[in-house]
C-alpha cells in the first residue's frame, strides 16, 4: 500500500518504515499519524514481519516532532481532530515485536518520543535529541515525560526535560539512551545488522522476552515471574521450542517459524 507521508516496505522478515516529510524535517501532522497507525498495525499483525526499523527521510532529521505550523493552521480553521497516537506507537499500541529506531539527525520532541518508544536506538554521529516542549508552552505528552525517566537516571532525565536542552548522540550513548553511535553512512547497515542478529533468534522467544520484560516493569522479580507462567506455556506450545534444541543437536542453523504447534501434535 502506498502512503503519502511515510514509506513502508518489507524485505524478508524486516519491515522498514521511513518518515517521509523531509521538507519539514519529518515533522508529523494528523494525516501522517493516521498513516503510521495503519503501518504499525500492519506490521504487528503480519506473521512474517518479525522486526521493524524506523528512520527519517533525508540526512537532517529523524523527526522534528509535532508539525506546529500544520497544527496551528488546523486550529485556525476550527478543525476538531480525534486523538491519535503520535507516530503510531507512542500510546495505545501494544507490540511485542522488536522495533529499532535508526536516528539519522534531529529527534526532537515527538520525534524523540517515537525513538524512546522503540526497543533499540542506533544514532548517526550528527544526531541530536531533546524534549523541548516547555520552551513552547507544551509538555512531552506522547510518553516522553514518563519513558525518559524510566530509561535513564532521574536527575539526568529531569535535567533534560526541565531545560529542554539538546544532547548529542555521544551524550545519549553515555546516558544509556542509545545502543550504538555510527557514521551517518553506516546507520542503516548497522540497524540492519542488529535486526539480523535478532532474526538469528527464535521470533517466538524474542517476542515473549519483550512481553515479559515490558509487563514486568514496576513489579518485583517474584511478581513478574509469576506473571510469566502463561508466557512459558506459549513457549512450550511453539514450533520454535522443538526446533531450537533439535537444530543444536544436529549442528545446523535452526529454521524458525514463529508458529504454534498443532493441538494434535502437542497432545501426542
Amino acid at each position: 500500500m502506498d502512503y503519502q507521508y511515510a514509506l513502508y516496505e518489507k524485505k524478508g522478515h524486516i519491515a522498514y518504515v521511513t518518515l517521509n516529510r523531509p521538507e519539514v524535517m519529518n515533522a508529523l501532522h494528523y494525516d501522517a499519524h493516521v498513516e503510521l497507525v495503519d503501518i504499525f498495525n500492519d506490521f504487528n499483525n503480519d506473521g512474517e514481519s518479525w522486526v521493524a526499523i524506523i528512520t527519517g527521510a533525508g540526512n537532517r532529521a529523524f523527526s522534528a516532532g509535532n508539525d506546529l505550523k500544520a497544527t496551528a493552521a488546523a486550529t485556525a480553521r476550527g478543525e476538531k481532530m480525534k486523538p491519535i497516537p503520535f507516530g503510531g506507537i507512542t500510546s495505545g499500541f501494544t507490540c511485542y515485536k522488536p522495533i529499532i529506531a535508526a536516528v539519522n539527525g534531529f529527534a526532537v520532541g515527538g520525534g524523540f518520543e517515537i525513538a524512546l518508544a522503540c526497543d533499540i536506538i542506533i544514532a548517526a554521529e550528527h544526531a541530536r535529541v531533546c524534549l523541548p516542549e516547555p520552551r513552547v508552552g507544551l509538555i512531552a505528552g506522547a510518553g516522553g515525560v514518563h519513558r525518559l525517566p524510566q530509561q535513564i537516571p532521574l536527575k539526568l532525565a529531569m535535567g533534560m526535560m526541565l531545560t529542554g536542552k539538546q544532547i548529542t548522540a555521544q551524550e545519549a550513548y553515555r546516558f544509556g539512551l542509545v545502543n550504538e553511535v555510527v557514521p551517518a553512512e553506516a546507520l542503516m547497515t548497522t540497524a540492519e545488522r542488529w535486526a539480523n542478529e535478532i532474526l538469528e533468534c527464535s521470533p517466538t522467544s524474542v517476542q515473549l522476552t519483550k512481553e515479559a520484560a515490558m509487563t514486568g516493569l514496576g513489579l518485583t522479580v517474584e511478581e513478574a515471574m509469576l506473571d510469566d507462567r502463561p508466557l512459558l506455556e506459549r513457549l512450550l506450545a511453539s514450533e520454535d521450542f522443538v526446533e531450537g534444541p533439535k537444530a543444536f543437536a544436529e549442528k545446523r542453523k535452526p529454521q524458525w517459524t514463529g508458529r504454534m504447534r498443532a493441538q494434535e501434535a502437542r497432545e501426542e
